[in-house]
């Protein structure tokens, strides 16, 4: 896959994500926008409500005291006063039509009856009789209206004059409250107060348990005929008013929490992708680089063997020599190759194929030493051992493990000083159960932000145009899978610059 693929595959998927989330954002602002709006209007309607609820009281209250024979009648208890006034006033429109009807009604039959009553007399009687009936209703009537008005006069001119708490009962004002929101489904915990126009508090249900701001609190006159001066505001605060509204998106949750699955997925497939294309680079380059390094090995054993068909050359003991100490050479190196092409194929499987067995770690390093120790003189360096560990019993493969510290020590010899003689130094220690093994050198040492990197396939530390040290990055990629299949871990140390390496193994004692 193109690098410009991958981005433009990097791109359709961030940009998706991206319009995920917005989408989910102004989903979820939306909502919270209209349960909000939502609540505010339930809880204006409900205080409306129990305005009215308080204003008719008082009413009621006052009509009782005003009219006595109020008491006995058993008026709903959300009728007015303009109703009480309009059914006394049709009572009476009634009663005079009902009058008119009945006179009118004999006047009829009498006429009917007999012959005698439509003299004239007996019209102008009757006529007197009806008018005179007329006028007395309405007169009661009148007077009725009169005692009405004075009292509709006395309640607007007298019940705003009244201390509040004569004028409301707080506990029939927090039972509507209560009743009034539950049913409109706000069964929701609630403090409110009752401030007079200078925002003086008249009474307090319960105190706040944290102050709440201006805009968190949703005021309601309570007496709205009450001059202003005079008028008094109920004020009402809900301290879980965001729990509620937060209820409404419960969803949210499990949104993000996909949401943010779906973003490691597009994030880990992404570094895959990458790290993918990365190996198949360093493969390649390997491939390569492998392909021109066998043609040498093979090209000198094929001219060797060539020369050895060749009966025009002249072959005494030292051309048998030299072509078999070149067949030789070329034969390891092939070998050294071969090795190559065998660790990454070890690299390709889940797990290395271990022969684990006890092995005292002392013993395999000193013969690894011993083994060593001709090459580094021959470079004119020294090796020195330090067997600090008391207990050193392992549970180890001797040939893998042999591997591992030939390659740490065959790294310091490629990557010395050439201006500094070789120092090697090789540590056994035992603590907490673990035994450590270091190999320290004095060589060129490798940059701190490289030291994390060169246990990974292929990767080598770079040095600009200089290759003078021939290799394809597995050597420590192989340590590190071998150190790790025994159950153990590696890490490489380096206190100064340019001041050597120190590889420091780590390996879980046998007796564990």
């Amino acid at each position: 896959m193109r690098k410009s693929t991958i981005w433009l595959l990097v791109g359709v998927m961030a940009f998706t994500f991206t319009g995920l989330i917005f989408l989910q954002v102004k989903y979820v602002s939306t909502i919270l926008k209209s349960a909000n709006e939502q609540f505010d209007t339930t809880v204006r309607h409900c205080l409306e409500q129990v305005s009215l609820y308080v204003e008719r009281e008082e009413t009621r209250e006052y009509m009782t005291n005003y009219f006595p024979y109020f008491r006995y009648k058993n008026a709903p208890d959300r009728i007015t006063i303009s109703q009480q006034i309009a059914t006394e006033s049709n009572g009476i429109y009634q009663i005079q039509n009902q009058t008119k009807s009945e006179i009118v009604q004999k006047a009829d039959l009498n006429r009917l009856g007999s012959n005698d009553l439509r003299n004239q007399p007996t019209k102008d009687a009757l006529i007197r009789e009806m008018e005179e009936q007329q006028k007395s209703w309405r007169n009661r009537y009148q007077h009725t209206a009169l005692l009405f008005e004075d009292a509709i006069y006395e309640f607007q001119n007298e019940a705003y004059l009244k201390p509040l708490n004569a004028r409301i009962n707080f506990e029939n004002l927090d039972n509507y409250l209560n009743i009034e929101l539950a049913s409109n489904g706000l069964d929701i915990p609630y403090t409110f107060l009752i401030v007079n126009r200078d925002g003086r508090v008249i009474y307090q249900n319960k105190a706040f348990n944290n102050q709440p701001k201006t805009d968190e609190l949703f005021t309601q006159v309570l007496f709205p005929a009450d001059p202003e001066i005079r008028r008094n505001y109920l004020k009402i605060y809900f301290p879980t008013k965001q729990d509620y509204l937060t209820s409404s998106i419960s969803f949210l949750v499990p949104s993000a929490l996909f949401s943010f699955i779906l973003l490691l997925t597009f994030t880990f497939t992404i570094y895959t992708i990458f790290r993918q294309k990365k190996l198949s680079e360093m493969k390649n380059d390997f491939v390569n680089n492998m392909t021109h390094e066998l043609k040498t090995p093979v090209s000198t054993i094929s001219l060797a063997a060539q020369m050895l068909k060749d009966t025009t050359i002249v072959k005494n003991t030292e051309v048998y020599k030299h072509i078999e100490s070149v067949i030789n050479d070329e034969t390891k190196r092939l070998g050294f190759l071969v090795e190559k092409v065998l660790q990454i194929s070890l690299f390709e499987k889940q797990k290395a194929a271990l022969k684990l067995k006890e092995i005292d770690a002392n013993d395999l390093l000193v013969s690894i030493v011993n083994t060593f120790a001709l090459k580094v003189e021959k470079f004119g360096g020294t090796i020195d051992i330090d067997l600090e560990a008391e207990d050193s019993l392992i549970n180890a493969d001797e040939m893998h493990l042999t591997n591992v510290l030939f390659n740490l020590m065959d790294n310091a010899l490629k990557y010395r000083r050439e201006d500094f003689p070789l120092q090697l130094m090789a540590r056994t220690k035992s603590d907490n159960n673990k035994l450590y093994i270091s190999i320290e050198d004095n060589g060129r040492g490798i940059k701190k932000e490289h030291l994390k990197k060169i246990f990974e396939r292929f990767y080598r530390v770079p040095t600009g145009n200089v290759h003078d040290v021939k290799g394809f990055g597995l050597g420590l990629a192989y340590v590190r899978k071998i150190v790790e299949e025994h159950g153990g871990t590696i890490r490489a140390e380096q206190e100064e610059k340019f001041t050597g390496t120190k590889f420091i193994i780590t390996l879980p004692l046998f007796k564990n």
